[in-house]
């Protein structure tokens, strides 16, 4: 309930639109640079991970994963895939969307990066309190599959292999 409400309200208040983009190309080379700014939390969760290697009490440095080391690696690996996964769905997703609602382009990336630090955090404290980050993440990630997926077979069958 609450990934639609966030989206909606900043769709409706934050005063930006997005340029405007004619080509296929053009939309996703900004789906792309949005992107980038989703990779935030992963490169943060390196570093953090890459510290808390170096100061773990571990003598056998490939040994066995202290907690606070195997919470970060897990993030961080976590957080690739469900990137992956967004970045292909939101490439489609803008090559759908009409002119003036590409502005949820960038309001997906920020939900994404925000979502994923909500999940570290969550998961950092306890691991029965990371559902709502990743629900967070996975669900908005689940819509746009499920409009890419109705675009494509029902909206324009026939531009599917074009």
């Amino acid at each position: 309930l609450l990934c639609p409400c966030f989206i909606y309200g900043a769709y409706v208040f934050l005063p930006f639109d997005a340029p405007l983009l004619p080509t296929v190309s053009a939309r996703l080379v900004y789906t792309l640079r949005c992107a980038a700014f989703a990779t935030f939390p992963i490169v943060l969760g390196m570093m953090v991970s890459g510290i808390a290697r170096l100061c773990s009490s571990a003598l056998e440095p490939f040994g066995e994963l202290q907690q606070e080391v195997e919470i970060h690696r897990t993030y961080v690996s976590q957080s690739v895939h469900l990137f992956i996964l967004y970045f292909f769905n939101m490439a489609v997703l803008a090559t759908y969307l009409p002119q003036e609602v590409l502005k949820l382009i960038p309001l997906l990336t920020g939900l994404f990066a925000i979502s994923r630090l909500i999940y570290w955090l969550s998961y950092a404290i306890g691991r029965s309190f990371r559902a709502f980050g990743f629900s967070m993440t996975f669900l908005p990630l689940l819509a746009m599959l499920l409009w890419n997926l109705y675009s494509m077979f029902v909206l324009e069958p026939e531009n599917l292999l074009a």
